[in-house]
């Protein structure tokens, strides 16, 4: 996730203090209304005086953020793209497995890191047999579908763990899957062989 934070919001005549969340491609807002808007859709983002506005063809969604609002500002003209968000690099060696977006493959290019897809509990045996492939500061990262009974994050932390895989980081991949980094424990650490 992006940024997170409470605040007053004025949308198309109606006001309400709610929760506004920043995220990948789009910004939140909840309170007695919601109003969701893509980052590719905004047309306008200025900040002034504490106040965030943000334009689109939907309206103009008006935010009372205070001293916050320049960094909002900054973080909806200037987004993260998805594979700045997963940490990869330029000139690190990557590898994917079952992952059919061929968006994020392109993303790829040029970035390194092993990305699994995670669809069912049968794809969790995956960590053991990667976890030999892994550079010694290199990273997997199970793509997974949000909502899977027999995949839960619980059981895929327990799969990476059990591959001798310690859980850093997640974020969010889409509206339907999430991304959890596992990395070797620092104490195993050694450059491969």
């Amino acid at each position: 996730m992006g940024l997170d934070t409470r605040c007053s919001a004025t949308f198309n005549k109606q006001t309400s203090v709610g929760r506004l969340q920043l995220e990948t491609d789009y910004v939140l807002f909840r309170g007695d209304f919601r109003v969701k808007l893509a980052l590719a859709r905004i047309t306008s983002v200025t900040a002034k005086d504490g106040v965030l506005s943000l334009k689109s063809a939907e309206g103009t969604l008006v935010l009372a953020l205070g001293a916050a609002a320049d960094k909002w500002a900054a973080k909806i003209g200037s987004p993260k793209s998805r594979i700045e968000k997963l940490g990869v690099k330029p000139g690190v060696r990557v590898s994917v497995l079952g992952v059919v977006d061929s968006t994020f493959v392109d993303e790829l290019t040029a970035a390194g890191a092993i990305y699994v897809a995670i669809e069912s509990s049968k794809d969790l045996a995956r960590f053991g047999a990667l976890r030999p492939s892994l550079t010694p500061d290199g990273a997997i990262w199970a793509i997974r579908r949000k909502g899977l009974a027999d995949a839960s994050e619980d059981a895929t932390m327990a799969a990476g763990k059990a591959a001798g895989l310690v859980d850093v980081k997640v974020a969010r991949f889409s509206e339907t899957h999430t991304a959890e980094k596992f990395v070797r424990p620092v104490a195993t650490r050694r450059p491969a062989p």
